[in-house]
């Protein structure tokens, strides 16, 4: 069997600090929409509680990552990228519904059908599957490997 470091996981150190500078990113953007900041308002068409959202996906998928980091748990390079991709994906669902409003089903302005329609909804249901596995097969690997641990 071949070695199974830990400094692979070096993707979801970053993949988490990455997300949280865009939970930043939209602290400061709720901010200026808040404020009334024209480009703001610009950008983010939507409904501002589709920013908070974003932003609170951001931090709580941070969190997850960086908890499955704090493990030591090995994860296979898949799962790693999984967890980080869909972390992403996920939260931007909201990302997206803020800016275009289109998107959001609580709008006015919502489309179900259509290429931008269709497009958002594989998109939607791509990040939800990787996202899934990501975290799913995560948590699984965890919870197996407390069982060999308490075995010792």
């Amino acid at each position: 069997m071949k070695s199974q470091t830990f400094n692979g996981h070096l993707v979801l150190l970053r993949g988490a600090c990455l997300w949280i500078l865009m939970a930043l990113i939209l602290a400061w953007s709720m901010v200026g929409i808040y404020n009334d900041v024209p480009l703001f308002r610009t950008v983010f068409e939507g409904e501002f509680k589709r920013v908070l959202q974003a932003h609170l996906d951001f931090l709580i998928m941070s969190a997850l990552i960086l908890g499955f980091y704090a493990t030591k748990v090995f994860l296979p390079w898949h799962v790693r990228w999984a967890m980080v991709v869909g972390a992403f994906t996920n939260s931007s669902l909201f990302m997206l519904q803020a800016i275009f409003p289109s998107t959001d089903p609580e709008s006015v302005t919502y489309v179900t059908t259509g290429f931008w329609a269709t497009l958002f909804n594989i998109y939607l249901y791509s990040s939800l599957i990787i996202t899934s596995y990501g975290f799913g097969k995560g948590a699984v690997l965890v919870l197996k490997s407390t069982f060999s641990s308490a075995e010792q």
